[in-house]
């Protein structure tokens, strides 16, 4: 089931809420129990056959987590050890059957000339977020962190369904005491019309803008060729977009379902095109991935405490793995390997200048410009690797893109340049038959979608001061920006949402499902 469908939005949302406040009247346990059953139904309405997959992956993590408890408050070190690593053993062991099996199988027999694979195998929905959601409360519990056992609670935790499918990645900590308390089960109006509003925002972003720009991105990755110029930017731009609104849109979405039910999601998207940086970048795109990363995998590994080789490696070694964990193909690999790269320069950059006695927090709007767009068209470089369907489709794509195979505008286009299109052929500038209007639409989005990427603000700060996500930090936006129960922000609401719900029609999937 997806959030942008009719049976979610006028069937098992409104039956799940009401179903749920109602039953807090009488038991906050039964209540629990309900959004849990109600997630399952969720995650099962794709699949039926992977429900107990899930349902037995929280049981067994919540069984060691009890356990390993136990252990650390009796000071079994040695025995809380053996067993924290054997239970992340297993949920790795299982992610890396459904996800990477077949992959790492196939590289191998291409490595060794004998091409083999183990037959197809779906992949779970969701088994990369509930499988790290729950990595991170083992590691917790084992550092002592966890405070919270409560079974109906840590199954509530984990099959949430704002978050079942694409993240955010939760923490208990954020998560397990907001269902213990007594507001959660109270019907708030002004949680429901935050959470609305955020959630029809979101529908919006998917399905009138991410889904209008998609047929402008698909047909450069699908059919990649030889690329020139413009048709290469022009693609890779709509892709950017396309990802930009889709993962916003879902990101939105999660947090406004979460409020109308009285619970705050952690922030898991920050206007990330904004960075003037890759390490802003990485502090706003994925942020709840990037928490993660951090961690469980970039601290344990050393992180910045030995030295400034070691910290170099580390950062490019949990990139390549965070790359590895959206996709099993060379492709994410190269693209977690860029964005290590990216990391590496950033940080060597930073502690060049902090040498040369540069004041890193002093900056001017045109060097804060230029960096933005230095840093934007370096992921959208490497968005071209994370799309592409192949490693060859990338490097063809980045050739056009650098202008390796010349530049070419639509014939019908020419014939409005009037003395411009000799010029521009004297300029070495060709034309070619079709796809014209094609070619001015895809530009039109593009022009139209990144003023608001830079410069608008986003759902979270226009809500700022209702405080829509866990780790949001206020940001001043104008008043008139500035969301507030009145008939005007109504009658806009109102038209977003009648603007995304016509736009139902052509419902497709979120980006981030597959992962």
């Amino acid at each position: 089931m997806l959030f942008n469908s009719a049976e979610f939005i006028f069937g098992f949302l409104p039956v799940t809420v009401l179903v749920f406040f109602c039953l807090a009247r009488w038991s906050h346990a039964a209540a629990a129990g309900w959004l849990a059953f109600a997630s399952l139904f969720f995650y099962g309405w794709w699949n039926w056959a992977y429900v107990p997959l899930l349902v037995a992956s929280a049981a067994f993590n919540y069984v060691c987590g009890v356990q390993l408890a136990r252990l650390v408050r009796e000071n079994l070190t040695r025995a809380a050890g053996t067993l924290f690593a054997l239970s992340i053993t297993a949920n790795l062991l299982l992610l890396g059957y459904y996800k990477y099996a077949n992959f790492f199988v196939g590289s191998w027999g291409s490595f060794t000339g004998n091409p083999s694979d183990i037959g197809p195998i779906i992949l779970p929905l969701g088994i990369s977020f509930f499988t790290f959601t729950q990595i991170a409360f083992l590691a917790d519990v084992h550092r002592g962190y966890a405070r919270e056992y409560n079974p109906i609670h840590y199954g509530l935790f984990v099959t949430y369904f704002p978050h079942l499918i694409a993240g955010p990645i939760l923490h208990h900590k954020e998560m397990m005491p907001q269902f213990q308390e007594a507001r959660t089960y109270r019907l708030n109006v002004e949680d429901v019309a935050i959470g609305l509003t955020i959630f029809f925002v979101g529908l919006f972003k998917k399905t009138v803008i991410a889904d209008g720009v998609a047929p402008y991105a698909s047909p450069l990755f699908l059919h990649p060729g030889t690329p020139d110029l413009l048709s290469a930017w022009g693609g890779a731009l709509a892709y950017t977009f396309q990802l930009y609104f889709d993962f916003s849109g879902y990101s939105d979405m999660a947090i406004g379902l979460s409020r109308v039910l009285g619970v705050k999601l952690p922030l898991n998207f920050d206007s990330p095109y904004k960075a003037v940086n890759i390490i802003e970048f990485w502090r706003r795109w994925h942020m709840t991935l990037s928490r993660f990363l951090r961690d469980y995998l970039y601290v344990p590994l050393g992180g910045n405490r030995k030295g400034p080789t070691r910290r170099y490696l580390n950062l490019f070694v949990t990139m390549l793995l965070g790359g590895l964990w959206h996709g099993a193909g060379w492709t994410f690999v190269v693209w977690g390997a860029l964005h290590g790269l990216y990391l590496i320069v950033n940080h060597g950059w930073r502690a060049l200048r902090g040498r040369l006695g540069h004041d890193l927090n002093r900056t001017t709007p045109h060097g804060r410009a230029l960096a933005r767009l230095i840093t934007f068209v370096t992921v959208v470089a490497g968005w071209v690797f994370f799309r592409a369907a192949s490693l060859g489709d990338a490097l063809a794509i980045l050739r056009g893109m650098a202008g390796f195979n010349g530049v070419s505008l639509p014939a019908a286009l020419g014939t409005h340049l009037g003395p411009w299109r000799a010029a521009l052929e004297h300029l070495g500038v060709a034309f070619h038959l079709g796809g014209g209007a094609r070619f001015v639409f895809q530009y039109l989005w593009i022009v139209a979608l990144l003023p608001l990427v830079i410069l608008a603000p986003n759902t979270q700060e226009i809500l700022g001061r209702f405080q829509p996500a866990l780790n949001f930090q206020v940001a001043q936006v104008s008043k008139r920006l500035a969301w507030r129960l009145t008939p005007g922000w109504g009658a806009l609401v109102a038209t977003v949402t009648v603007c995304g719900l016509l736009a139902l029609s052509r419902v497709s999937e979120f980006l981030y499902y597959q992962f």
